[in-house]
Protein backbone atom coordinates (compact mmCIF):
# COMPACT_ATOMS: atom_id res chain seq x y z
CA UNK A 1 0.00 0.00 0.00
CA UNK A 2 1.12 3.49 -1.00
CA UNK A 3 0.27 6.26 1.57
CA UNK A 4 0.49 9.63 1.94
CA UNK A 5 -0.85 11.24 5.44
CA UNK A 6 -2.45 14.17 6.35
CA UNK A 7 -4.23 15.76 9.65
CA UNK A 8 -7.14 13.83 9.49
CA UNK A 9 -7.12 10.93 7.15
CA UNK A 10 -4.87 8.79 4.84
CA UNK A 11 -4.75 8.56 1.31
CA UNK A 12 -4.28 4.82 0.51
CA UNK A 13 -3.29 3.19 -3.06
CA UNK A 14 -3.14 -0.08 -3.95
CA UNK A 15 0.37 -0.85 -5.44
CA UNK A 16 -1.18 -2.91 -8.67
CA UNK A 17 -3.05 0.23 -9.45
CA UNK A 18 -0.06 2.28 -9.02
CA UNK A 19 1.44 0.19 -11.00
CA UNK A 20 -0.91 -0.03 -13.97
CA UNK A 21 -0.49 4.30 -13.78
CA UNK A 22 3.27 3.33 -14.09
CA UNK A 23 2.38 1.74 -18.02
CA UNK A 24 -0.41 3.77 -18.69
CA UNK A 25 3.00 6.33 -17.96
CA UNK A 26 5.89 4.50 -19.91
CA UNK A 27 4.02 3.22 -22.67
CA UNK A 28 4.17 7.25 -24.10
CA UNK A 29 7.92 7.46 -23.57
CA UNK A 30 9.49 8.78 -27.03
CA UNK A 31 11.12 5.44 -28.94
CA UNK A 32 13.90 7.59 -30.39
CA UNK A 33 15.29 7.51 -27.17
CA UNK A 34 15.18 3.19 -27.31
CA UNK A 35 18.07 1.15 -28.89
CA UNK A 36 15.23 -0.77 -30.32
CA UNK A 37 11.63 -1.30 -30.57
CA UNK A 38 12.27 -5.07 -29.70
CA UNK A 39 10.77 -6.54 -26.72
CA UNK A 40 8.36 -2.71 -26.74
CA UNK A 41 5.14 -4.37 -25.73
CA UNK A 42 6.89 -6.99 -23.26
CA UNK A 43 8.52 -3.76 -21.29
CA UNK A 44 5.28 -1.95 -21.17
CA UNK A 45 3.55 -5.42 -19.60
CA UNK A 46 6.17 -5.66 -17.03
CA UNK A 47 5.64 -1.93 -16.20
CA UNK A 48 1.51 -2.39 -15.60
CA UNK A 49 2.49 -5.83 -13.50
CA UNK A 50 5.41 -4.97 -11.64
CA UNK A 51 3.51 -4.92 -8.49
CA UNK A 52 0.79 -7.94 -8.78
CA UNK A 53 2.73 -9.41 -6.02
CA UNK A 54 0.92 -6.82 -3.54
CA UNK A 55 -2.44 -7.60 -4.99
CA UNK A 56 -2.83 -10.03 -2.07
CA UNK A 57 -0.66 -7.95 0.89
CA UNK A 58 -3.45 -5.21 -0.24
CA UNK A 59 -6.35 -6.68 -0.32
CA UNK A 60 -6.86 -6.16 3.93
CA UNK A 61 -4.35 -3.68 5.06
CA UNK A 62 -2.44 -3.87 7.92
CA UNK A 63 -1.83 -1.57 10.92
CA UNK A 64 1.69 -0.86 11.75
CA UNK A 65 1.82 -0.33 15.71
CA UNK A 66 4.68 1.63 15.90
CA UNK A 67 4.43 4.21 13.69
CA UNK A 68 0.27 4.26 14.16
CA UNK A 69 0.15 4.58 10.47
CA UNK A 70 -1.08 1.29 8.16
CA UNK A 71 2.19 -0.60 7.19
CA UNK A 72 3.12 0.61 3.50
CA UNK A 73 5.10 -1.06 0.85
CA UNK A 74 8.55 0.41 2.65
CA UNK A 75 7.98 -0.82 6.00
CA UNK A 76 5.62 -4.30 5.32
CA UNK A 77 7.20 -7.41 7.46
CA UNK A 78 9.82 -8.79 5.06
CA UNK A 79 8.99 -12.50 5.17
CA UNK A 80 5.43 -12.88 3.90
CA UNK A 81 6.69 -9.80 1.02
CA UNK A 82 9.20 -12.32 -0.10
CA UNK A 83 6.80 -14.32 -0.25
CA UNK A 84 4.28 -12.23 -2.11
CA UNK A 85 6.87 -11.10 -4.65
CA UNK A 86 7.79 -14.60 -5.49
CA UNK A 87 4.50 -16.16 -6.23
CA UNK A 88 3.47 -12.30 -8.04
CA UNK A 89 6.96 -13.14 -10.12
CA UNK A 90 5.81 -16.41 -11.02
CA UNK A 91 2.46 -15.35 -12.26
CA UNK A 92 4.49 -12.70 -14.43
CA UNK A 93 6.81 -15.63 -15.53
CA UNK A 94 3.76 -17.82 -17.03
CA UNK A 95 2.03 -14.66 -19.06
CA UNK A 96 5.38 -13.06 -20.21
CA UNK A 97 9.39 -14.27 -19.87
CA UNK A 98 10.68 -11.15 -20.86
CA UNK A 99 8.66 -9.00 -18.38
CA UNK A 100 9.28 -11.70 -15.51
CA UNK A 101 13.15 -10.86 -16.27
CA UNK A 102 12.91 -7.21 -16.06
CA UNK A 103 10.54 -7.68 -12.63
CA UNK A 104 12.62 -10.01 -11.38
CA UNK A 105 16.18 -7.49 -11.74
CA UNK A 106 13.55 -4.78 -10.19
CA UNK A 107 12.91 -6.37 -7.28
CA UNK A 108 16.07 -7.99 -6.61
CA UNK A 109 17.70 -4.11 -6.91
CA UNK A 110 15.62 -3.58 -3.57
CA UNK A 111 18.12 -6.09 -1.84
CA UNK A 112 21.14 -4.85 -3.41
CA UNK A 113 22.90 -4.34 0.20
CA UNK A 114 20.89 -6.36 2.28
CA UNK A 115 22.93 -8.91 4.80
CA UNK A 116 19.93 -10.29 5.89
CA UNK A 117 19.62 -14.41 5.18
CA UNK A 118 16.08 -14.28 3.90
CA UNK A 119 16.68 -11.85 1.52
CA UNK A 120 20.10 -13.15 0.12
CA UNK A 121 18.14 -16.84 -0.11
CA UNK A 122 15.58 -14.55 -2.39
CA UNK A 123 18.17 -13.16 -4.33
CA UNK A 124 19.90 -16.66 -5.57
CA UNK A 125 15.95 -17.56 -6.07
CA UNK A 126 15.36 -14.74 -8.14
CA UNK A 127 19.14 -15.12 -9.75
CA UNK A 128 18.54 -18.65 -10.60
CA UNK A 129 15.18 -17.71 -12.41
CA UNK A 130 16.63 -15.30 -14.10
CA UNK A 131 19.45 -17.55 -16.10
CA UNK A 132 16.38 -20.09 -16.78
CA UNK A 133 14.73 -17.21 -18.44
CA UNK A 134 17.40 -15.89 -20.05
CA UNK A 135 18.12 -19.85 -21.41
CA UNK A 136 14.34 -19.56 -23.20
CA UNK A 137 14.63 -16.68 -24.54
CA UNK A 138 16.35 -15.79 -28.16
CA UNK A 139 19.84 -13.65 -27.42
CA UNK A 140 19.63 -10.72 -25.79
CA UNK A 141 20.76 -7.40 -26.14
CA UNK A 142 22.00 -6.39 -22.64
CA UNK A 143 22.06 -2.72 -23.42
CA UNK A 144 18.89 -3.12 -24.59
CA UNK A 145 17.41 -4.45 -21.40
CA UNK A 146 19.69 -2.50 -19.00
CA UNK A 147 17.82 0.67 -20.90
CA UNK A 148 14.04 -1.30 -19.76
CA UNK A 149 15.30 -1.98 -16.58
CA UNK A 150 15.74 1.50 -16.34
CA UNK A 151 12.79 2.81 -17.57
CA UNK A 152 10.93 0.48 -15.86
CA UNK A 153 12.18 1.78 -12.08
CA UNK A 154 11.70 5.31 -13.87
CA UNK A 155 7.92 4.69 -14.78
CA UNK A 156 7.33 3.10 -11.11
CA UNK A 157 9.08 6.39 -9.51
CA UNK A 158 7.04 8.54 -11.67
CA UNK A 159 3.89 6.76 -10.49
CA UNK A 160 4.96 7.43 -6.73
CA UNK A 161 5.47 10.97 -7.64
CA UNK A 162 1.98 11.03 -8.28
CA UNK A 163 1.18 9.25 -5.57
CA UNK A 164 3.38 10.77 -2.42
CA UNK A 165 2.80 14.52 -3.54
CA UNK A 166 0.11 16.34 -2.34
CA UNK A 167 -1.50 17.37 -5.82
CA UNK A 168 -0.62 21.16 -6.99
CA UNK A 169 2.51 20.87 -4.58
CA UNK A 170 5.31 23.20 -4.91
CA UNK A 171 8.93 22.11 -6.05
CA UNK A 172 10.52 22.84 -2.69
CA UNK A 173 7.74 21.03 -0.91
CA UNK A 174 7.23 17.69 -2.80
CA UNK A 175 8.51 14.61 -1.12
CA UNK A 176 12.10 14.47 -0.72
CA UNK A 177 12.59 11.43 -3.09
CA UNK A 178 12.13 13.44 -5.69
CA UNK A 179 13.39 16.82 -5.18
CA UNK A 180 16.38 16.54 -7.48
CA UNK A 181 14.87 14.59 -10.12
CA UNK A 182 14.45 11.04 -11.20
CA UNK A 183 17.67 8.56 -10.49
CA UNK A 184 19.53 7.30 -13.55
CA UNK A 185 17.43 9.62 -15.84
CA UNK A 186 20.54 11.40 -17.24
CA UNK A 187 20.23 10.21 -20.27
CA UNK A 188 17.10 11.37 -21.24
CA UNK A 189 17.12 14.67 -22.58
CA UNK A 190 19.13 16.95 -23.81
CA UNK A 191 20.35 18.51 -20.85
CA UNK A 192 22.58 15.53 -18.91
CA UNK A 193 21.18 15.97 -15.77
CA UNK A 194 18.60 14.25 -14.12
CA UNK A 195 15.11 14.68 -15.27
CA UNK A 196 12.59 16.66 -13.17
CA UNK A 197 8.89 16.61 -13.13
CA UNK A 198 6.87 19.62 -11.44
CA UNK A 199 2.86 20.17 -10.44
CA UNK A 200 1.64 22.66 -12.55
CA UNK A 201 -1.91 22.79 -10.26
CA UNK A 202 -3.34 19.64 -8.93
CA UNK A 203 -4.26 18.32 -12.18
CA UNK A 204 -1.26 18.63 -14.11
CA UNK A 205 2.81 17.64 -13.93
CA UNK A 206 5.16 19.02 -16.71
CA UNK A 207 8.83 18.44 -17.51
CA UNK A 208 11.87 20.52 -17.43
CA UNK A 209 12.97 18.31 -20.95
CA UNK A 210 10.10 16.12 -21.25
CA UNK A 211 11.19 12.28 -22.90
CA UNK A 212 7.48 11.87 -23.88
CA UNK A 213 6.22 11.37 -27.52
CA UNK A 214 2.67 13.55 -26.86
CA UNK A 215 1.02 15.00 -23.26
CA UNK A 216 -1.77 12.25 -21.98
CA UNK A 217 -3.68 11.70 -19.34
CA UNK A 218 -3.41 9.08 -16.12
CA UNK A 219 -6.34 8.15 -13.80
CA UNK A 220 -4.62 7.38 -10.13
CA UNK A 221 -7.42 5.49 -8.11
CA UNK A 222 -7.20 6.00 -4.44
CA UNK A 223 -9.06 6.04 -0.98
CA UNK A 224 -9.19 8.75 1.05
CA UNK A 225 -9.63 6.98 4.82
CA UNK A 226 -10.52 8.67 7.69
CA UNK A 227 -8.83 8.34 11.04
CA UNK A 228 -11.81 8.87 13.14
CA UNK A 229 -13.23 5.79 11.39
CA UNK A 230 -9.94 3.98 11.73
CA UNK A 231 -9.92 4.81 15.46
CA UNK A 232 -14.25 3.56 15.26
CA UNK A 233 -13.43 0.10 13.29
CA UNK A 234 -10.13 -0.81 12.92
CA UNK A 235 -8.04 0.06 9.50
CA UNK A 236 -9.45 -3.08 7.97
CA UNK A 237 -13.07 -2.15 7.86
CA UNK A 238 -12.29 1.98 7.39
CA UNK A 239 -10.52 0.87 4.20
CA UNK A 240 -12.57 -1.54 2.86
CA UNK A 241 -15.90 1.03 3.56
CA UNK A 242 -14.12 4.54 2.07
CA UNK A 243 -14.97 5.16 -1.10
CA UNK A 244 -13.06 4.40 -4.10
CA UNK A 245 -12.17 7.61 -5.97
CA UNK A 246 -10.09 8.61 -8.69
CA UNK A 247 -7.79 11.74 -9.60
CA UNK A 248 -6.59 12.48 -13.23
CA UNK A 249 -3.46 13.73 -13.92
CA UNK A 250 -2.04 15.40 -17.24
CA UNK A 251 1.51 14.77 -18.08
CA UNK A 252 2.27 17.59 -20.24
CA UNK A 253 5.56 19.05 -22.37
Amino acid sequence: MIIRETENSFFMIKQHDHAYVSGETIKHINRSLLKSDQFFDDFVYASHQHDRSWIGLDDTPIWNDRKQIPFTFSDYPLLPKLAFYQIGLNEIEEANLYAALLCSLHFCSFFAKSKDPDCLQFLRDEANRQQKIRNHLPKIDEELLTQHFQLLQLSDNLSLYFCLNKPGVEKENEHPWFKDGFKNTEGLHSGNQKLKARWVDEHEVTFDDSPFETDFQVILPYKKVDKTAIRKKGIAEAFEESQLEKHTILISE
